[in-house]
Parts: structure tokens; sequence; C-alpha cells
């Protein structure tokens, strides 16, 4: 599972720690409220887009294959694979509050995130 973080959330924490007093020297952990697996994620995206979305895991090297099919040079293509089997082990799905902690807010949920995006048509 993943506990994703939607983008504004960083972008409202960083705005935070660089103006406001009290967080020099803190590590922030930053999460979404709950962690789901990428099936999840992809079933909110799909309601979210008003059609199927299908999260298929793919085999370590088929992911690399398909990146530098893609394109992508292969430092790049090592570095998401690595990155990609943190998450696949679990290394990533701790919830924090320190969104809340920071903001005085909750953490926003992924389903808000993709109504937002949706509506925007970039998926239709």
């Amino acid at each position: 599972p993943e506990p994703f973080v939607d983008a504004d959330d960083v972008a409202a924490v960083a705005v935070a720690a660089l103006t406001e007093d009290g967080h020099a020297g803190r590590t922030y952990v930053l999460s979404g409220p709950r962690a789901l697996t990428f099936a999840e994620a992809a079933e909110t995206i799909g309601r979210a887009a008003g059609r199927p979305v299908r999260y298929e895991e793919l085999a370590p090297e088929a992911y690399r294959a398909e990146l530098l099919a893609q394109g992508w040079p292969e430092a790049a293509a090592d570095s998401l694979g690595a990155m990609f089997a943190l998450h696949r082990a679990g290394h990533s799905a701790e919830v924090t509050d320190d969104v809340r902690r920071v903001l005085g807010r909750e953490a926003a949920d992924l389903e808000p995130w993709a109504r937002r995006i949706a509506a925007t048509g970039v998926w239709a």
C-alpha cells in the first residue's frame, strides 16, 4: 500500500516550512490520510474519470524494459525500478500526521484529488 500524498499538500508544507518559525532542523514525512494499493488508487481514478482504469503490476524486468522502450535513460529506468521495488516491499506505506501537524488540517485524500483532476478533462 501507498499513502498517496497530494502535491498541493507537499507545496503547502514546503511554504510553511520556509516561511514560518519552528521548522528549522525538522524532517517531515508527508503522506496522504490512508494507504491504498495501486489497484485501489487506479479504481479511485477510474471512478473520477468515469471509465475503467486498471493497475497491472509488472515484474521489475518487464517494467525496466517498458521504460527503456519508451526512451527513458538507463539510469532513470534503474532508479525508478529501485524506487518501485521499495514501494512494493512496503517501505513507504506509513501513514503520518505530519501534514496535519504542519498545516493544522488533515492531508488531502486521493479521491477529491482524482475528481479535481478529472474535472479538468485531462482524462477524457
